[in-house]
């Protein structure tokens, strides 16, 4: 980006019920720090400098359907985290309380859902 400068940060927001939650939830998942909350935001950083997830608040949030369904809300974005060992991960994933979805469309890819309900993928590192 052109317009990038040495102080920028990237990272994507994910709306929430409440942001303490999934930012709690994926702090101890990926072993980031929460590096700031205050009330309706939540941040979570792998480094000072990024990347970011941002919790943000969402009133009246309906969490995503998977897979989708005509006239529910559709997810509109998934993280996908690369991992050595599927099944520790998904037993690390319940464990924090996420849940595994329902359809399973890949062999070596497991769809789960954050305590928010937003779906994100462990996906094994087949190197």
């Amino acid at each position: 980006m052109r317009s990038r400068t040495g102080g920028m940060w990237w990272g994507t927001t994910i709306e929430a019920p409440d942001p303490g939650g999934p930012a709690r939830f994926y702090a101890e998942l990926l072993g980031w720090p929460v590096g700031h909350e205050e009330p309706g935001t939540a941040v979570v950083a792998a480094s000072p400098h990024g990347p970011f997830l941002v919790f943000q608040q969402a009133n009246g949030y309906r969490p995503p359907v998977w897979p989708p369904v005509d006239g529910q809300q559709r997810p509109m974005m998934h993280l996908d985290f690369q991992v050595g060992d599927l099944d520790s991960a998904v037993a690390d994933a319940l464990a924090l309380g996420a849940t595994a979805a329902e359809s399973q469309p890949q062999r070596h890819v497991r769809v789960m859902l954050d305590p928010a309900g937003h779906p994100f993928c462990l996906c094994l590192d087949q190197d």
